[in-house]
């Protein structure tokens, strides 16, 4: 069991590891769309869907992996009404086409607008 920490990806913000390497498959705590750079989040669904998937390819590139060897993601959403422009955005990056659960909840920390964790293997 390997811990995965990139600096290329926000850091937790919790009592919480960015993702979790075990028998071969990673599993990515939720990442939210903030730029590691600066700590900011942008404006908009589409600009923090883009973020959020950025976050979730930076940690798997740093386990050995990548977003084509996502098998399943699970997304949040601050307003379901973002569903289709989200799906814009996700699928021009999990281009393979994994397994997917997406939700409305009532909110995500720092009042993002979408949240995204995966499961892939090495």
């Amino acid at each position: 069991m390997n811990v995965i920490d990139t600096k290329n990806a926000p850091g937790a913000i919790g009592p919480y590891s960015q993702a979790y390497e075990v028998n071969g498959l990673i599993f990515t705590s939720g990442q939210l769309p903030v730029n590691p750079a600066d700590g900011t989040i942008p404006e908009g669904i589409a600009a923090q869907a883009e973020w959020s998937c950025k976050n979730v390819g930076a940690i798997l590139e740093a386990a050995g992996s990548g977003l084509d060897k996502v098998v399943k993601t699970t997304c949040f959403l601050a307003d379901i009404a973002d569903f289709a422009a989200f799906n814009e955005v996700y699928g021009k990056f999990f281009t393979s086409k994994p397994a997917r659960s997406c939700f409305a909840v009532k909110d995500l920390p720092k009042g993002a607008l979408c949240e995204i964790e995966a499961i892939a293997v090495k």
